[in-house]
């Protein structure tokens, strides 16, 4: 549920003025609606209320052609819902309650994960419970398939998991949670990607929002930039690259490729207000030409 006003409000302070509007979101679900709008072949893992936006949360998913074989109902608990205010220059503080997403256990998940057949990518977040994302990263590991972690919202991370990811995508606030450095220009990407890698994890993704995105492994460590753009609403744009990035990492792309496509993604997604509704369709980003490679 968002509006748009001219400033967020302080602490005790009302705004009056704004436009409303709802629509579907959540980090999962904007991720896996991106990569099955850009051609993805999505299975959706997930818990739902037995309420009205649970219901038509998975028709949503259903008309995007995702598969829902594994998305629970919970009778007992809401959907989860986020409360989003969003500036004049785009910028947005949101509350999120999880609702249904925080009941998402081991025991919902053991059958699709062994669903799913090899070769295959896992892109997670955390809004999920830890133990859960906990459990998927071990698993996929063990099958060899390759795990994108979102780590959004930012919390710390046991440290031997981050060895079994094969990349891991923060923005500069989560990267600072991770590894205790102010990200806030390519050197300081740089710093944090270092550390990041002295974990165990061998791909990182700092985003940067309108700078682009930080690549680092170990034959390659630069920014890729966004192409430039007039944002209105970031909303989900952090959701639009994750998934983007995926879909170009299963079509075979490389990383600075893959890295150079979802930053399109997103740049095209802050143009427009909401979170799914903001997610572009492929010929959008084919349209557009490759943001230059440093």
């Amino acid at each position: 549920m968002v509006i748009k006003a001219a400033t967020l409000p302080k602490p005790g302070e009302t705004v009056l003025g704004g436009t409303f509007l709802m629509n579907a979101g959540g980090k999962g679900a904007n991720q896996a609606v991106t990569a099955s709008r850009l051609g993805g072949k999505v299975t959706f893992i997930a818990n739902v209320g037995g309420d009205i936006f649970g219901k038509q949360s998975i028709q949503q998913f259903q008309r995007e052609k995702i598969n829902t074989s594994f998305v629970t109902v919970d009778q007992d608990q809401p959907s989860g819902v986020a409360l989003i205010n969003v500036d004049a220059k785009g910028e947005n503080s949101i509350v999120v309650a999880p609702g249904s997403n925080g009941y998402l256990d081991i025991g919902l998940i053991k059958s699709a994960l062994e669903s799913i057949q090899f070769p295959a990518i896992l892109l997670l977040q955390l809004e999920i419970p830890l133990p859960t994302v906990e459990y998927i990263i071990e698993e996929a590991h063990k099958k060899n398939f390759s795990v994108i972690l979102n780590p959004a919202p930012a919390t710390k991370l046991k440290r031997h998991l981050l060895k079994h990811l094969f990349l891991i995508t923060p923005n500069e606030s989560e990267a600072e949670l991770l590894t205790d450095v102010k990200v806030v220009d390519e050197n300081t990407a740089s710093l944090a990607a270092s550390i990041l890698h002295e974990m165990g994890v061998p791909n990182v993704v700092i985003t940067l929002g309108s700078k682009g995105a930080y690549l680092s492994n170990k034959s390659i460590a630069t920014l890729i930039p966004a192409p430039p753009v007039t944002a209105i609403d970031t909303t989900a744009a952090g959701d639009c690259f994750n998934g983007a990035l995926a879909v170009a990492l299963a079509e075979g792309k490389g990383l600075s490729e893959s890295v150079s496509f979802a930053c399109k993604a997103a740049s095209i997604s802050v143009t427009r207000m909401g979170a799914q509704s903001s997610i572009p369709l492929r010929k959008e980003i084919d349209q557009l030409p490759l943001a230059t490679i440093l």
